[in-house]
């Protein structure tokens, strides 16, 4: 008999990120499930109500509301479902509230792959149907209980352990006899753990998706991401439930590694080759100046100005490296954020009128006030405001640049009518020496993408070859 398809709906305003996700989803797990979509805050709350898939799949942005009012909404009218909440770039603060109040999982949409996707809706439906069923019925408690591929452990209201799952004594290499004599404190490999565990467990009555480290009984590490419940209140029984992710946490930790060299290799390359030119010169100057018996002083002037030409270009390259990947120091002021657009656009405003670039201003009603570095700031828009002028055509084109605030940020969107960047070009805009000009450094966005997380920033791109660019910088609003 053909397993009937998982019911999935997923709520974002963009068409285009329901596509994306279908497609993978049609990919990598064929006919397993269903995808609907809800395209709009309101929509998304009709189809809630009828209370008909097995898991929800949230974008954080929905216009003048989040996905966090969605995660409100389902404890309003009191229905559990897993809810996995989605979002355009990675940020704790969103992942903890997230979490907070209810959500199964996030997921930073550039930074998943298809499989990756499937599993954490798979394991959101299958975690959420344990947990359901363990408050549901006892009998199907102890089912789950002795099949689970989790740790499992029962614990009373002292931290005295009541019971273990058989994958608990594996995976901690304890006899059920030896864990009925211990306390959860002596699974914990550091007390300051430990004692976070106790005082969530009591204060907030459960804890969500946190990651401990347990401690095995040769004390061999492992690193697990728990979920805790209390399951009666009056006894003060809870249970804990700890996905062992130990080996997972070392194949990112060695794939992390790998990246690392792969983007060390990929600089010092670019750096061989930047610095490689202006040496070359160098060493010709040098050879020919020793190879003449006599050297006339107009000839020695020259072999000397190319010396010394080449070696102020390697180490301004040098310092330009520096200056747009370290930490800088910061001098923080209040401003506001249209004054500090208009700086930078006056530093931009000669280029505008010799190109002909026409300037489309949009900015928010209301007053932000951000804090910020103006000199740095000045610099990391005017990056951008260069970009986008070289990329327009003279006489067409056309600088838009919009404002908005929502609650305790600030939204900048600069966008050209351009030729657009190519789909291989953007993951690697940022990086250091990465340019498609001729004549450019590459050094620039880089320098741009450093200012504005030192401003606690973030900055994307979104761009469609032949038709233009837009990049979007959020800032901290006061």
């Amino acid at each position: 008999m053909k397993e009937k398809r998982k019911r999935i709906l997923m709520v974002d305003d963009d068409e285009d990120d329901f596509f994306l996700v279908s497609t993978v989803l049609q990919d990598v797990a064929a006919d397993q499930y269903e995808l609907t979509w809800a395209s709009t805050y309101d929509k998304a709350l009709e189809a809630i109500g009828k209370r008909e898939h097995e898991l929800y799949l949230v974008d954080y942005r929905l216009g003048m509301h989040t996905g966090i009012d969605i995660l409100r909404h389902f404890q309003e009218i009191g229905y559990e479902a897993p809810v996995i909440m989605l979002t355009g770039k990675g940020d704790y603060a969103i992942d903890n509230e997230a979490m907070i109040a209810g959500a199964t999982d996030y997921l930073v949409k550039g930074d998943i792959t298809g499989p990756e996707l499937e599993r954490a809706i798979r394991y959101g439906i299958t975690e959420f149907k344990h947990l359901r069923a363990i408050a549901e019925n006892e009998r199907k408690y102890f089912g789950i209980f002795e099949k689970s591929h989790d740790i499992i452990i029962l614990a009373d209201c002292d931290m005295n352990i009541i019971d273990a799952n058989p994958n608990a004594r594996k995976k901690l290499a304890h006899s059920r006899e030896d864990l009925l004599t211990m306390n959860m404190r002596d699974l914990f490999f550091l007390e300051s753990e430990c004692k976070r565990f106790m005082d969530e467990i009591c204060t907030e009555d459960a804890i969500v998706q946190q990651e401990f480290t347990f401690r095995e009984k040769s004390g061999r590490k492992i690193s697990v991401l728990v979920n805790a419940n209390k399951l009666d209140e009056q006894l003060g029984t809870f249970l804990c439930v700890a996905e062992d992710i130990t080996d997972k946490k070392r194949e990112e930790q060695e794939k992390r590694q790998q990246e690392k060299f792969v983007i060390s290799g990929r600089i010092a390359r670019v750096i061989a080759h930047e610095v490689r030119n202006p040496l070359t010169n160098i060493i010709l100057a040098v050879g020919q100046f020793r190879g003449e018996e006599s050297t006339s002083l107009e000839d020695t002037t020259l072999y000397l100005d190319i010396i010394e030409r080449n070696c102020t270009r390697i180490n301004q390259l040098v310092t330009e490296l520096l200056q747009s990947t370290r930490m800088m120091e910061l001098h923080l002021l209040e401003h506001d954020l249209t004054t500090l657009i208009h700086s930078a656009l006056s530093l931009a405003m000669d280029r505008l009128k010799l190109n002909g670039i026409r300037l489309e201003e949009d900015f928010a009603p209301q007053q932000a006030m951000i804090t910020a570095d103006v000199e740095k700031m000045n610099i990391a828009l005017l990056n951008i405001f260069i970009n986008a002028i070289e990329a327009m055509t003279p006489g067409k084109g056309v600088l838009t640049i919009h404002t908005a605030v929502e609650g305790k940020t600030a939204t900048i969107r600069i966008t050209d009518n351009g030729m657009g960047i190519p789909e291989e070009n953007k993951a690697r805009l940022f990086d250091p020496f990465f340019t498609s000009k001729t004549k450019g450094t590459g050094l620039g966005l880089t320098s741009t993408q450093n200012i504005i997380i030192n401003h606690k920033g973030h900055i994307q791109v979104e761009s469609i070859l032949g038709e233009g660019t837009t990049f979007i910088i959020t800032l901290p609003a006061n």
